[in-house]
């Protein structure tokens, strides 16, 4: 909702309350604080110094820590105190599902971590929404006609092509789908968890799409892939329920359905098939240079648009575990391709400080996380949120 410039009041109705200096732990926040930290109640315990049964009656509103125990939860955590006494902030609207890779045991305490990362993202952007103009949200949407819910490879190809062109796309390889997603209204983030293989998520807030990448690949080319695979849920699989993402054979379709997305979108079959003129494996580096795809996800296209035969992508796979290319390819690493990394949230923190409009105190204390989880989300240093220099962005005000 637009403000007049002048108006320096936001949405943060419980952000600097006069009586919060009263206020107790709210159960909520030690949990989601807990789950983003991939820790369980044992092992915090363990930490702090205190029983489990101490943390699930913190968690249940049951009981209070001492001080010296909530400054231990506190710096174990890695949040402010401040962030364990405020409410639930607003965001865009109702949260849809969230796009996992998978489900399983193995993955339980990751994906929890990650609807909190969701839910953080959401209500960082959300707080710049009275004070900035966000680029509106310009994406198709799909619905499979099979009654089972799931499309067909032609399907898939036909919106891959139709998406293109609602982006305003041609035939070409596209130089930049990160900048391509921000500039159509998905806020994006790029965000390093340690000890966690988090390739990307995506999901709805209301009406705004986010996607999260993870920022501790080695290759450029595959993060793009997964920004294009976060993509294809956006358009297609909007409609697509909690008990779907929760099945294993449902998630594992849906899955399949977004990498051939992200294939098609990123290598359309009326244009890429005209430039493979060799099956030699060093052919495809001049390619990935140009398409900034993955040698192994070419010829994998290659497969699907029957441009090979299964002899040719034996060989063609065969030569790359010769050459070590399953985990890193040429192009790859530091000194390869670069990581296209995300921009507006960024500009918008900066300039909603470099404006006056909120201090770098007013935006900490309104979030209440932490600089480094600000910073992480904003992709902004955290001595940004201490600091006075200011950067000059091109958002506009409202």
């Amino acid at each position: 909702m637009a403000q007049e410039a002048s108006d320096n009041v936001i949405r943060f109705p419980h952000a600097a309350r006069s009586d919060d200096s009263g206020r107790r732990l709210i159960p909520a926040r030690l949990h989601e604080a807990r789950l983003a930290k991939r820790l369980n109640q044992t092992e915090l315990a363990d930490l702090v110094g205190v029983k489990r049964q101490s943390i699930s009656a913190y968690e249940k509103g049951t009981k209070s820590p001492e001080p010296d125990t909530m400054k231990s939860i506190a710096e174990n955590l890695g949040q402010p105190i401040a962030y364990f006494t405020r409410e639930d902030l607003p965001t865009f609207g109702e949260r849809g599902a969230l796009f996992y890779r998978k489900v399983g045991q193995d993955t339980n305490r990751r994906n929890m971590a990650c609807a909190v990362y969701s839910r953080w993202l959401g209500e960082l952007a959300f707080s710049f929404e009275p004070l900035v103009n966000f680029p509106a949200v310009e994406l198709p949407s799909f619905e499979p006609e099979a009654p089972d819910g799931r499309y067909t490879p032609e399907e898939i190809e036909r919106m891959a092509e139709e998406t293109r062109n609602h982006l305003g796309l041609g035939l070409g390889p596209i130089s930049n789908v990160v900048r391509l997603l921000e500039a159509k209204g998905v806020i994006v983030a790029r965000v390093e968890v340690p000890g966690e293989k988090i390739e990307a998520f995506s999901f709805w807030d209301g009406d705004r799409p986010f996607v999260f990448l993870a920022s501790d690949k080695d290759s450029a080319v595959r993060s793009r892939f997964d920004a294009a695979h976060e993509l294809g849920h956006l358009v297609a699989h909007r409609w697509i329920g909690r008990e779907d993402i929760d099945d294993p054979d449902s998630l594992k379709a849906i899955e399949k359905e977004a990498d051939r997305f992200a294939a098609a979108f990123l290598l359309p079959r009326r244009s890429f098939p005209n430039e493979v003129y060799s099956p030699r494996l060093l052919a495809f580096v001049d390619l990935k240079k140009r398409w900034k795809v993955a040698i192994q996800a070419m010829i994998y296209r290659c497969k699907d648009l029957g441009i090979f035969d299964e002899r040719q992508v034996t060989n063609l796979y065969k030569e790359i575990s010769r050459k070590r290319w399953r985990t890193s390819e040429p192009l790859d690493g530091p000194d390869g391709l670069a990581f296209e990394q995300p921009l507006l949230l960024r500009k918008i923190t900066e300039l909603v400080i470099d404006s006056g409009k909120l201090s770098p105190d007013e935006v900490k204390a309104a979030i209440r996380l932490s600089p480094e989880w600000i910073g992480a989300l904003a992709g902004i240093p955290p001595s940004l949120l201490t600091m006075d220099e200011k950067t000059l962005v091109e958002p506009t005000l409202k």
